[in-house]
């Protein structure tokens, strides 16, 4: 059974209990009380009841029933890339981007005594993001569901000689030494995450105004099925700041992408290029419009 480390226990059951009160104000996010997922959560809507989940899933799952009103996701790392995979969750869940925040990520090495230590946890993005750090002091990383769930596991654990990255708050929360702190290998180490909701935004209010729309569509099996489609794009003046693949089913033959442009259904010249673009592939699915919360470029 998936549950968190005692020691986040209390506080998960405090918060999951007020966000039970009033629902709409609840923010669901993956991850133990102290994660970057609920920091985030927070930065963007300071009065929202945080609601921690063990996984992503779990957070969309408890818009979807309605236990909160919208959930925090981590979509991808300036350093590490991609965080979770939105591009199966998405469309699974239902729900629409409403909104995305940008937040400079920090970690700390922490545990219960100074070392020398056998391995550290912490989500593997966060593993990734301190990669180098961890390779000069010749410390393993090991996997765990979330940066401050890793940290509650250390503490429960009572083992000196384990460590944790996760963020400086979540020492605090746990009862752990910091033994270091920034110790991720780039410090404009930076997240993006995308906040999901039931219903999707108005895309007319914000037309003529900063914006983004995420979709994913699905490119015909024939030459050139690439280029055509983003030629939709470019013959109408439509800045694309986003593409990513990958592959739906185990054929390797239906290649589907995950794009972000500027601008707004709403906008003609939106509207034309996704007309075009609903044209020259098998499908196209818009996942959300919603402000642009840092410039592209």
């Amino acid at each position: 059974m998936r549950q968190f480390a005692k020691p986040a226990l209390e506080m998960v059951d405090s918060m999951r209990s007020a966000a039970a009160g009033d629902p709409m104000r609840a923010i669901a996010f993956g991850g133990a009380p102290g994660s970057n997922s609920h920091q985030a959560a927070m930065q963007f809507a300071p009065v929202a009841l945080p609601l921690p989940c063990f996984s992503f899933e779990d957070a969309l799952e408890a818009v979807d029933s309605g236990r909160a009103g919208c959930a925090m996701i981590p979509i991808e790392n300036s350093q590490h890339g991609r965080v979770a995979d939105i591009h199966f969750l998405l469309p699974e869940s239902g729900l629409k981007i409403v909104a995305e925040h940008f937040m400079r990520i920090t970690h700390a090495l922490m545990a219960l005594g100074d070392g020398p230590f056998e391995a550290a946890y912490s989500h593997p993005q966060a593993l990734g993001q301190s990669r180098q750090f961890l390779a000069e002091r010749e410390i393993v990383g090991l996997s765990h569901a979330d940066t401050a769930g890793a940290a509650a596991f250390v503490a429960e654990s009572g083992n000196p000689f384990i460590a944790a990255l996760a963020p400086p708050l979540a020492a605090d929360l746990y009862g752990l030494k910091i033994i270091e702190d920034e110790v991720e290998d780039a410090h404009d180490n930076t997240t993006r995450f995308v906040v999901l909701a039931k219903e999707p935004l108005d895309a007319a209010s914000l037309v003529g105004t900063p914006a983004v729309t995420t979709f994913i569509f699905e490119v015909k099996n024939i030459p050139a099925a690439l280029y055509k489609a983003l030629g939709c794009f470019a013959t109408n003046g439509v800045n694309m700041t986003k593409l990513e693949s990958y592959q739906k089913g185990a054929s390797f033959a239906a290649t589907q992408f995950f794009a972000d442009i500027e601008g707004v259904p709403g906008d003609p010249r939106v509207d034309t290029a996704l007309e075009e673009l609903a044209f020259q592939t098998n499908q196209v699915r818009l996942l959300g419009s919603y402000p642009q919360a840092r410039k592209r470029g």
